[in-house]
């Protein structure tokens, strides 16, 4: 049992070194004026490579599952830190704007993606018995490597310039992703006892797809997902605009978002082990729904927007959390990773939901009201929603539910 244990904790840490190496990403902002300095571009056009890198980020996670059955978890993921790696290295030597799309947007998310939810799905087979804990340590992880890179980064572009900034964070990026891939180790099958003491199957992506709450959990995602990400696109627009912020006060609101996220994701994700993952998610629709209506109609001042922005975030991280231990409790482990990719793409869809309604309806007032809406459309679909469990004799459905309905809350 210790060297099980052990073993489990060399994987913990190695999985964490991952997460942080690919979670610098989300420091891209950074980058997008100083190329706007050196190159002349647009600052909209250049700002829609972090979208490619989104998008690209979620449509990997589609065949991540397939590409880890043919090459193993540990080649998988030293492949795509490479890749990563090397994406960010060669942005230091982009001279356009489709270059930078095809290296630092579709090259780096392809590569994230793919790492990200092998690794994360991976860790969560190891701990069956904390998949909301494991999930936020895992999550937090990534969250982590945002906050701790916006100032590794920001330190880098001030002292060398943007080209040579991109090329050490790829070295770096790199030198973690392919690093922690030493200590990862591939979950064995998950034991049959899991799926009989819960009573669950675990479901292929066909046979999931053929389930009713496999489209119900990809609202709820989409919903949750295009709340948080539109916020974090356009957090200090909103303090500026609505709030009448100074820009640098508005700036300080990027630094929130990213702690706020990452504490949701650990706090929740500890949290939904013992009160239910489904109704954490009910908790964060209700209280981003209230978050985004304030941000609405309520006229604001500083503390106001700052109390806004951090529930929303907060909530944001803690669904990025939970979700993968949910798809787990609703259609097994088994086949995790290729279930959680298909309703991954939420995050994919959702990056780009935000900004397409803002431009369709004109700005910040039409999108919060479509974010209220679905926020309560997915609050109702929590209420109702229920694992699709095996066919079962009906005294032994009834042994077997109550545990697994009792983590879902």
């Amino acid at each position: 049992m210790k060297e099980r244990n052990g073993n489990r904790l060399l994987i913990v840490i190695g999985t964490i070194i991952v997460q942080m190496g690919l979670g610098t990403i989300y420091t891209w902002s950074l980058f997008n004026q100083p190329l706007v300095d050196k190159y002349g571009w647009d600052l909209s056009a250049t700002a829609i490579t972090f979208s490619i890198t989104s998008f690209a980020l979620a449509f990997s996670t589609l065949f991540a599952g397939k590409i880890q059955d043919k090459w193993g978890l540990r080649r998988l993921i030293a492949v795509a830190g490479i890749l990563l790696g090397g994406g960010l290295m060669l942005s230091s030597q982009v001279s356009s704007l489709w270059m930078l799309y095809l290296v630092a947007g579709v090259l780096v998310g392809f590569a994230d993606g793919t790492a990200y939810i092998t690794s994360l799905t991976n860790l969560i087979k190891w701990f069956p018995e904390k998949k909301g804990l494991i999930s936020g340590i895992s999550v937090g992880a990534y969250g982590t490597g945002s906050l701790v890179f916006k100032y590794l980064n920001a330190s880098f572009i001030e002292s060398f310039g943007v080209s040579t900034a991109f090329l050490i964070w790829g070295v770096i990026a790199l030198a973690m992703v392919v690093g922690g891939s030493f200590l990862v180790k591939e979950a064995q099958e998950v034991e049959a006892t899991t799926a009989l003491a819960t009573g669950q199957k675990n479901y292929t992506v066909k046979e999931m797809l053929k389930t009713k709450q496999a489209y119900l959990l990809f609202v709820i995602f989409f919903t949750a997902c295009m709340s948080g990400l539109y916020l974090i696109g356009i957090v200090k627009d909103i303090g500026v605009s609505l709030a009448h912020l100074d820009v640098a006060t508005a700036a300080n609101a990027v630094a929130l978002v990213a702690i706020f996220n990452t504490i949701g994701r650990i706090i929740l994700g500890a949290l939904s082990d013992k009160v239910g993952r489904i109704k954490v998610v009910s908790g964060t629709l209700v209280v981003t729904a209230v978050a985004v209506t304030v941000l609405n109609v309520v006229p604001l001042n500083f503390p106001l927007f700052f109390a806004c922005v951090a529930a929303i975030a907060f909530c944001f991280g803690g669904v990025i959390t939970v979700y993968p231990a949910i798809v787990s409790d609703f259609f097994g482990l088994k086949n995790q990773s290729k279930n959680y990719g298909i309703i991954y793409q939420g995050f994919g869809f959702g990056a780009l939901a935000g900004s397409m309604i803002a431009a369709v309806l004109g700005g910040f007032h039409a999108t919060f009201t479509v974010i209220t809406v679905l926020c309560v459309v997915s609050f109702v679909i929590t209420l109702i929603i229920e694992p699709p469990f095996m066919k079962q004799e009906p005294k032994e459905k009834k042994q077997r539910q109550p545990e697994l309905a009792n983590r879902l809350g």
